[in-house]
């Protein structure tokens, strides 16, 4: 298929390319989380429903419907004092494919004082021949806290949909103090469903996932592996530089989602997002 690279035709590609931003804040003063300065820019946008636990409840809605090649989106939230925000999405976010530059996700997490983050995403979903690089930046006071997943799922297997090629890149930066703790890239690209299909990187599964939990010690390593019977997929936890980390990855997206579920739930006994039930 021949592909029109001149530059009028880039040109027009740049320009229909969906931008969106989202910064804001939230302060926590004897209990009570209030929002603060709120930016909205492009197809990126945030409600605040009534809470569902003690703390602020945020909601992101992508008005494009999706995220395609070339796209990009900034998330950049603060939290200060003793402040409490658990932050969802209203949907899985798509990832269709692209022909032209990846699409970009920036995540920005500061969490001042005593101030506690639920960073609680719906599944981000790739489509065959998509291209996405994702960062996240996330800064921790030493006594702050945050309970953190993302679940990555490469193709709708109910569908009868697989990923098999395309470009995955994560970059993930944990600072706590201002002391790097956590670094970590990850790059799949190419033949990626060959590549998933190989013992050593997923066996075959078709969905992996992270979950943070700061702060975190073998003592909360052993509560969750309690759990291990239960589990659909396969998991790893362990615990270092104070904070706790569980790998998941399962040949389909429910069988991870309730594992996830379980381990946010043992890890920290608060109610997930009700969004996250539907």
């Amino acid at each position: 298929m021949r592909t029109d690279t001149t530059p009028q035709s880039a040109a027009i590609f740049a320009a229909n390319r969906a931008r969106g931003a989202v910064r804001f804040d939230v302060s926590g003063v004897d209990g009570v989380t209030r929002r603060r300065e709120l930016h909205e820019a492009g197809s990126l946008r945030v409600r605040f429903p009534s809470p569902e636990d003690a703390g602020l409840s945020a909601v992101l809605v992508n008005t494009a419907g999706g995220i395609a090649g070339g796209d990009r989106f900034d998330i950049d939230i603060t939290g200060t004092g003793d402040a409490r925000l658990t932050v969802t999405t209203a949907a899985a976010e798509k990832i269709y494919r692209g022909g032209g530059p990846p699409a970009e996700l920036n995540v920005t997490l500061r969490a001042e004082g005593r101030s506690h983050f639920s960073w609680l995403p719906q599944e981000t979903i790739l489509f065959d021949r998509t291209r996405i690089h994702r960062r996240f930046e996330i800064d921790l006071s030493e006594t702050a806290s945050l309970l953190l997943c993302e679940i990555v799922v490469f193709g709708r297997l109910a569908m009868g949909e697989r990923i098999l090629t395309g470009e995955f890149v994560d970059r993930w930066r944990l600072r706590r103090g201002g002391r790097l703790v956590f670094a970590e890239n990850i790059r799949l690209d190419g033949d990626i469903g060959n590549k998933l299909a190989s013992s050593a990187v997923a066996k075959g599964g078709v969905a992996i996932g992270m979950a943070l939990i700061v702060p975190g010690d073998e003592a909360l390593v052993e509560r969750i592996r309690e759990l291990s019977p239960t589990f659909g997929g396969e998991v790893g936890i362990s615990a270092w530089n104070g904070f706790a980390m569980a790998r998941f990855c399962a040949q389909d997206a429910a069988r991870l989602r309730a594992d996830m579920m379980a381990v946010l739930g043992r890890a920290s006994g608060a109610s997930l997002p009700r969004l996250w039930l539907n």
